[in-house]
């Protein structure tokens, strides 16, 4: 069950490493239906805050009619950043399931852990779903871009 929603959300990560973007998806999904889907949109809208997990929020927000969100759970092929976590705590989400770490931004153990501190309503989370196609989707991204830029040796960037 849970492979197949990150299924979907890899398909996500697909359609933005197609547009250009950084390759993260996420749905959210309430009582076996999705009802928030995103992918990052941040160079598309030349907005910060269009991550994945932020324009899955907000269409959930708008499918279900509030901006609570405490009877779904959310499947990001990446871990979430302190902004989408914080969005996460805020929403009330109490289940989060992620494919790759982030040992750069990750706000759920790879940099720290804002689910551990002393919020209320800190979601239960689970990394790991499907790891090895999400990190790929994001290495062979990283990788298309270091040849189109020349680049013939540098580190990928952190993912």
């Amino acid at each position: 069950m849970h492979e197949e929603y990150m299924r979907e959300a890899l398909m996500l990560a697909h359609e933005a490493a197609a547009a250009g973007e950084v390759p993260v998806g996420c749905v959210i999904v309430r009582e076996g239906r999705i009802v928030g889907r995103g992918r990052n949109r941040r160079e598309e809208r030349r907005r910060t805050s269009s991550h994945a997990e932020m324009e899955a929020i907000a269409q959930a927000n708008q499918v279900l009619g509030s901006w609570r969100l405490d009877d779904c759970t959310l499947y990001v092929t990446l871990e979430p950043c302190p902004m989408c976590a914080g969005a996460i705590l805020n929403a009330r989400i109490p289940r989060v399931y992620y494919g790759a770490r982030d040992d750069v931004m990750g706000a759920c153990g790879g940099v720290l852990n804002l689910f551990m501190e002393d919020f209320p309503n800190r979601p239960a989370l689970v990394g790991g779903i499907l790891e090895g196609d999400c990190r790929r989707v994001l290495e062979d991204f990283f990788r298309g871009l270091r040849g189109k830029k020349g680049d013939t040796g540098a580190a990928a960037p952190e993912i």
